[in-house]
Parts: structure tokens; C-alpha cells; sequence
């Protein structure tokens, strides 16, 4: 579906109107006439699936961005210090305002949006009845809201457009819009989008958000910004509703990171999509984290580059009861026909992450050009969102909210059909802070490796304590709350349009 909007001229057209364009007064384009752009529902439809194209594209979720929040976090750390200093820098707690990846990145998240925001102004200039427009609409909101979640977790304060830009001048000296008022806005599109996606796509494929999807996202934005209150109702709404929605669990943890998964995985609640083998212009449809956390010097189809690679904190304080534990590392592998320990890896030897390498379907020697499904948000974290935003509302934990832990527990204890009795369930009586932090561990186990962790880190403010700290498992003595909680806006947008300034602090 996504991947064949990639080829259509809708986002080639639109997509450089902003930012990274660095010479409008000089060599301005022509003003775009929406109306000549979109004729009809399906060129709408082209435009949002064009904006899913750009997601999934290397510069997002194929590697760029992604590998960004991995490394940022205490999951993963450099393996290879012979990749490029980029990596490193983000990594590290060392980077400028010349930071490649944030280069690479920065402009496609703007493409996205003005891919979307065509589409908006497009459905309403065909004049549609609300059930035919609207739904329209609600899509491409729901896809700009989800693209300036990412960015305004990222970088703080940020340019905020959420229309057309037909006249590039007219934006050539736009200023930040306040991370309060960026929420605003993302809140906003989310309600919409509730208001007016299906219970359910068609096929109930997965790469496309439904009303589930938007509540789920509203109740994550919710958790950023502490309204607890409405986080909790948010994610009771998706889960009182999950029959409604196909929603729930699957049964076998592994299954979640095996490619080809299906379009309708039940636990996706919206999944980024690449199909095997195939890729197109600007790093379409190229996947490439499957050989970036895969180990260097394996065997083919499991090869790959050790650049992110876990600490051996991470692997060691991990209890080897948990499946998850299994599925989420590769501590052993074929090289040279014979299956070695991590102890003998040829570039870095400690276990590796195997969620993408393991498994990666129709793809090249190294992974690359993979048949993943990404899961950009999965049921398992609406269970965690309730539990925690719950827990905050009664000032302590309940039933309810140890329940939903151990619902997720529960299918932990599932090793590939035998059942153990590790991790068992949380019982009664812990405080609200110990429930809180045993949520948090919960986050940090369940999704590892799947971009999540830095944002609780930044959310909860648990920089210090995890790079500093005696119990970190990924040190830097040089983390700087004031500075490292936002990454430096790209210093060529400050230079081509100083009203972006001032820098983020510390950069």
C-alpha cells in the first residue's frame, strides 16, 4: 500500500517546500495551486500514503532517526567505535549543532508533515460530505501528529506549520512555535483523528492508524505531559474497546519481531511498513537496523555492522528466566558454519540485539531491505500507559493497575508454547513509587530496543540516574540535564533563517 504511493509526484513536489532549502530568496519556486494538485479522493489518498513513504524511509525509521533515540538511551551503546563519529557524538553526550544524523533527519520529519498537510488542504478544496472528507483528514492529522510527537520530544521548541504551503517565501523566516503550544496542536489533530478514523482499517492492516490508534496516542501524549487523568481514560478507552479495535497480545513474544508479520498483528496498533527487497529514491523503503544491530563477521542472512550494541550491564542484569530476554539478544551465532559464543564475536563481543537481525524475512545477505513491520506502538504499551498513569491518579496501585502488569507478565511466561513461572505476578502492597518504577523496569524490558526508553528517560527526568548514577548501565560521567534532554536544531537552519534561534541551550 505505502510503498507503491512512494513513486507518485505528490512528495517530491511539496516535500522541499521547508526547511533545508537553503537558497529561497535566491532561486524561489513557483507558487503551487492546491486545486490543480488534487482532482479527487484518491489523490488525497496518495498524498497521506505518500507521507507513510517517508516514514519508512532510511532517514526515519530505516535507520537515521531511529538509531538516534536507540543510542540516546541506556539500551544501547556504540559496539563498532569505527562507525561515524555522528553515532558516536549522539551517543556519547558530545554532539553539536552539526551533527549529521539531526541533518538527515530533521528535513524528512518536515517532508512528512508537508506531505500531510497537502493532503488536508486537498480533502477540503473537493468540497466533501463530513463521512467522505473527514476521514481523509483525520488520517493525515493523525500522521502529522505523530510526526511532531517525534520532534517536539527531540528538539523542544520547534517551527510549527499545519497548512499548505503554496508560496515557499512565505515561510522563509518563520520563528518556534512553544513545545507547549506544538502539544496543543498534537492533541488537537489526535482528537480529531479519534473523532473520525474507522474502528478498523480495511483487512485491519496495521500501517494505517484507526480510532484505537489515535486514543492510544492520546493517552501516550497524555503520560509526556503528567495529565495522568486523561492518559488513564485514553488508554481505558482502547482497552475497554479492544474486541472492537482486534486488539490483545499475541501469544508468543517472538512472534512480534519475525518477519513478514502479517498487516493485521493483532498487538500493532499502528506499524511502519517495509517489504522485502524493495526500495526507491532518497533511502525509500531501505531498512537498514537489521545490519546495524546485527553482529559483524556472522554468516549470511544474519551478518551485520555491531554499531548498536547493548552494554554488558544491559545482557547481565537481564534475569535469563525471561523469554524476553531470549528473544531480545543474540549471544551466539553462526561464523564460519560453526555456532560461536558472544565471547568470540569478531568486532564486539558481547550479545547483540536479535528484535531485527533474527529475523528480518525477504532481505539482503545483511538483513537490509527487510520485510519488518515496525511497531511504532503496540498494546502491550497501552497496558503500561494505563498502569502507570493509573497508579498516579489514586496515588497508589490498585487492582486494576497491577492486573494489566501482569496480563503482559503473563504472556512473558509463554516460552515459544511451554509455560514457565518466571517473571511471576506482581502481588499487592508495594507503594506508589515502588509500583511506578516497577512499571518503568517493566517499559524498559518489555520494549527494548524499540525506541521507547529515551523518551521515559527524558519524561521521568532519569538522565542523572542512568548515566551517572552506581546502577547505570551505560555510564557518561558527562550527561548535562540542563543541555541533554533536547538535541541541537540543525545549525544550517539557524544560518538560512536566524529567526529559528535561539540554539538549545548548551549547543
Amino acid at each position: 500500500m505505502k510503498n507503491r504511493a512512494v513513486k507518485y509526484f505528490l512528495i517530491s513536489l511539496v516535500g522541499t517546500l521547508f526547511l533545508g532549502c537553503t537558497d529561497l530568496e535566491e532561486d524561489p519556486v513557483g507558487i503551487l495551486a492546491p486545486e490543480s494538485l488534487f482532482k479527487t479522493p484518491k489523490d488525497v489518498q496518495t498524498a497521506i500514503f505518500g507521507a507513510y513513504g517517508w516514514i519508512a524511509s532510511e532517514r526515519l525509521y530505516g535507520r537515521q532517526f531511529v538509531t538516534a533515540l536507540l543510542l540516546r538511551g541506556d539500551m544501547a551503546d556504540i559496539g563498532d567505535r569505527g562507525t561515524p563519529a555522528e553515532r558516536q557524538q549522539v551517543n556519547d553526550f558530545n554532539m553539536d549543532d552539526n551533527n549529521n544524523m539531526v541533518r538527515q533527519f530533521w528535513p524528512y520529519w518536515y517532508q512528512t508533515i508537508s506531505a500531510v498537510n497537502a493532503a488536508i488542504s486537498g480533502a477540503e478544496g473537493l468540497g466533501l460530505p463530513e463521512n467522505e472528507g473527514n476521514p481523509l483528514i483525520a488520517e493525515a492529522r493523525f500522521v502529522r501528529a505523530f510526526s511532531y510527537y517525534h520532534l517536539v520530544r527531540t528538539f523542544g521548541d520547534i517551527p510549527y506549520l499545519d497548512r499548505f504551503i503554496t508560496d515557499p517565501t512565505s515561510v522563509k523566516d518563520i520563528s518556534k512555535t512553544s513545545a507547549a503550544t506544538v502539544y496543543q496542536n498534537i492533541i488537537a489533530d489526535l482528537q480529531f483523528a479519534k473523532q473520525w478514523l474507522p474502528d478498523q482499517q480495511p483487512n485491519s492492516v496495521r500501517s494505517r492508524p484507526s480510532k484505537g490508534t489515535a486514543a492510544a496516542y492520546l493517552a501516550s501524549v497524555y503520560l509526556t505531559l503528567a495529565d495522568y487523568q486523561k492518559s488513564y481514560a485514553e488508554a481505558k478507552f482502547v482497552i475497554d474497546n479492544e474486541a472492537k479495535f482486534g486488539y490483545g497480545l499475541v501469544a508468543d513474544f517472538q512472534d512480534l519481531f519475525r518477519a513478514p508479520e502479517p498487516n493485521n498483528l493483532k498487538e500493532h496498533l499502528f506499524a511502519i511498513d517495509f517489504l522485502g527487497q524493495q526500495n526507491g529514491g532518497g533511502g525509500a523503503n531501505d531498512d537498514i537496523m537489521p545490519p546495524m544491530t546485527g553482529v559483524r563477521g556472522a554468516d549470511a542472512p544474519r551478518s551485520g555492522w555491531s554499531v548498536a550494541v547493548p552494554s554488558m550491564a544491559v545482557y547481565n542484569t537481564w534475569d535469563s528466566r525471561d523469554y524476553r530476554k531470549q528473544v531480545s539478544f543474540t549471544d551466539s551465532i553462526l561464523i564460519k558454519g560453526i555456532l560461536q559464543p558472544y565471547t568470540v564475536f569478531d568486532n564486539t563481543k558481547r550479545p547483540h540485539i536479535a528484535k531485527y537481525a533474527r529475523y528480518a524475512g525477504n532481505s539482503n545477505t545483511e538483513g537490509r531491505y527487510s520485510d519488518h513491520n515496525y511497531a511504532a506502538m503496540r498494546y502491550a504499551e497501552v497496558l503500561l500507559i494505563a498502569a502507570e498513569a493509573l497508579t498516579e491518579v489514586n496515588g497508589g496501585p490498585n487492582a486494576e493497575a497491577i492486573g494489566y502488569i501482569n496480563q503482559i507478565r503473563s504472556r512473558a511466561r509463554n516460552w515459544a508454547g511451554k509455560q514457565t513461572s518466571f517473571p511471576e505476578d506482581v502481588n499487592s502492597g508495594l507503594s506508589k513509587d515502588a509500583f511506578i518504577n516497577l512499571v518503568l523496569e517493566e517499559r524498559r524490558l518489555e520494549l527494548a530496543f524499540e525506541y521507547k526508553r529515551w523518551y521515559d528517560i527524558k519524561r521521568r527526568k532519569l538522565g542523572q540516574a542512568a548515566f551517572t548514577g552506581p546502577n547505570s548501565l551505560e555510564p557518561h560521567p558527562n550527561f548535562d540535564p540542563n543541555r541533554d534532554y533536547l538535541m541541537p536544531l540543525p545549525r544550517i537552519e539557524l544560518q538560512v533563517n536566524p529567526n529559528l534561534g535561539p540554539q538549545n541551550p548548551g549547543y
